[in-house]
């Protein structure tokens, strides 16, 4: 491409693939012969239609000249269903080849469509100008109805009767619009048809006037609006449904933390729906109960409920008089938690609205669980040994730095146990290691058995472990020491020979709570302790010597 900085020196300007990546719509560059050089991110629909030569305008685009614009209209399927269409545009540079730009018309030609329909709707609707059209003598009672009747009646069966008759109950107006005086246009009531449903009607009248202006009655049209106050009501209500759930979903959004984001859904779901309390539930990848995750108000007992989701996915009832409104959530069909509402005994019972709306909450519930298990699942992950499950050497040590820094203020002891498996290599040599990976977990089991929940135990790697007892002074470090020594014991089972039992070789160093030390100086207390054992025959433990100076 070229252009001019002055009339009279052309300047060359060079788009580059940074360029086209840029470009807001499909964007790529091809030869002559139809293969593709270059396609930018949004370019994916276009490249494969043109690859398989399903794109209607590529003949076209191959013959473009230089200097000629050439753009089209094309419409691709889109991965979802339905289909794309692009206004696609081409220009050929100086080396001969071809930018195919494309953008995305497919919203505007939706809207010129549903517009268009709109405006043929509009206008039929006005050439109808009534349902039907009336009239009524001096005493109020119809004279007249058009042939086809009205409200379910027909001409015969209303002519002679009043229009109060046919007045429903909950409109004060009551057949005023028949009855009038004065010209009226567009006045609304609501009448009772002959199935006894009710029906919203727009009357247009005029009063009929006698000598001296005695009204002698009235004649006009009716206008059957019925569906259209029921969907107006319907689509206000979609519309508030639709604030509450952007209200909810924005709050769910703005939480970094997963477990204030479902905290922030239950609260914003009990506000949003003028409930008293929700709680919401996850199922976890162990257990496949449903598990409180989040609540917001005061907690109600409701296992009855999670219980009926076995043969049903909603529960919408009363317990205790509280009215109770609960539905599970999903994702891509299948269940993965719940959500549970329930008002005071003063509000009232839930409604088709709420029922709706806590659908949609569901919906986002389900989402939000999933993130959630992903997240857990990525940092376990990331923090654990993928055969033991324990924690893996950065997880530890990340770990022990924490509560390291809280000695310091809590003036608390701790002891970290290096432990190492002796002659293990010969397992592996010996029996495979298939053998080696099921003495490690025995290991794990023995290790687990021997420590406490606040404790940390960890598999730094191979054949080496890690344990932090937390609050544990020498002596009861000493003890635990002993208890892994003798519970070691069984995995003589494992050896590869009776000459290389395998055995376990621990270090221990015990920080006090007073002590200045370092954890790098503690860590090479343990390590080095260890690491004597193995030296003066495996098997046993050795507790460290204090820091130099008491430090």
């Amino acid at each position: 491409m070229s252009a001019s900085q002055d009339s009279s020196q052309p300047r060359p300007v060079v788009l580059g693939s940074a360029g086209l990546a840029a470009y807001p719509g499909p964007a790529l560059v091809m030869s002559r012969d139809g293969t593709v050089l270059f396609a930018n991110a949004r370019a994916d629909l276009l490249r494969a239609a043109i690859a398989e030569r399903r794109l209607k305008a590529l003949p076209a685009l191959l013959a473009a000249e230089s200097g000629q614009p050439c753009g089209m209209m094309e419409s691709l399927p889109a991965a979802g269903g339905g289909s794309i269409i692009l206004e696609v545009s081409a220009l050929v540079s100086d080396d001969g080849h071809l930018i195919v730009l494309g953008r995305d018309v497919t919203l505007e030609r939706n809207l010129r469509s549903a517009l268009v329909e709109s405006r043929q709707r509009y206008k039929d609707l006005v050439e109808i100008s009534s349902d039907f059209a009336w009239e009524v003598g001096a005493d109020g009672s119809f004279v007249f109805v058009s042939p086809k009747g009205a409200l379910g009646y027909s001409a015969d069966e209303l002519v002679g009767r009043h229009p109060r008759e046919f007045s429903a109950a909950t409109d004060p107006a009551g057949p005023a619009p028949f009855l009038t005086a004065e010209p009226v246009e567009d006045a609304e009531m609501w009448i009772r048809q002959a199935d006894g449903a009710e029906a919203c009607l727009l009357a247009s009248a005029t009063p009929i006037l006698g000598e001296h202006d005695a009204w002698m009655g009235a004649r006009g049209i009716c206008r059957d609006v019925t569906q259209e106050r029921l969907r107006d009501a319907a689509l206000s209500r979609a519309n508030s449904r639709e604030r509450l759930l952007s209200y909810i979903v924005r709050t769910i959004r703005d939480e970094v933390d997963p477990a204030d984001m479902l905290r922030a859904a239950a609260e914003a779901t009990a506000r949003a729906l003028g409930a008293t309390g929700c709680q919401i539930f996850r199922i976890l990848p162990e257990d496949p109960d449903f598990a409180l995750a989040a609540q917001y108000g005061d907690g109600r007992d409701e296992q009855a409920i999670l219980d009926s989701f076995v043969e049903s996915d909603h529960f919408d009832g009363s317990i205790d008089g509280w009215p109770v409104l609960a539905t599970v959530s999903r994702y891509h069909s299948q269940i993965n938690g719940a959500v549970l509402l329930w008002r005071d005994q003063t509000r009232p019972v839930w409604g088709d609205d709420d029922r709706l709306l806590i659908d949609d909450v569901a919906n986002q519930v389900g989402l939000a669980n999933e993130q959630i298990a992903n997240h857990e699942r990525i940092l376990r992950l990331s923090r654990t040994d993928s055969l033991t499950g324990l924690f893996n050497r950065r997880a530890f040590f990340e770990e022990i730095a924490r509560r390291f820094h809280r000695l310091a203020r809590e003036q608390r002891p701790a002891t970290l146990i290096y432990a190492d498996l002796d002659n293990f290599k010969a397992v592996n040599d010996v029996h495979g290691h298939q053998t080696g990976d099921q003495a490690l977990l025995a290991v794990r089991d023995l290790l687990m058995q021997s420590t406490r929940p606040t404790d940390l135990v960890a598999r730094l790697g191979g054949d080496e472990f890690a344990i932090w007892l937390e609050g544990a002074e020498e002596q009861t470090a000493i003890h635990r020491c002993a208890a892994i020594l003798e519970a070691s014991v069984p995995l003589a089972r494992f050896s590869g020979s009776p000459d290389k039992p395998l055995a376990m070789s621990l270090g221990v160093a015990v920080h006090a709570g007073t002590s200045r030390e370092e954890l790098d100086e503690l860590i090479a207390r343990a390590d080095k302790a260890m690491y004597e054992v193995k030296r003066d025959g495996k098997g046993h433990w050795r507790l460290a010597p204090p820091p130099p100076n008491g430090a």
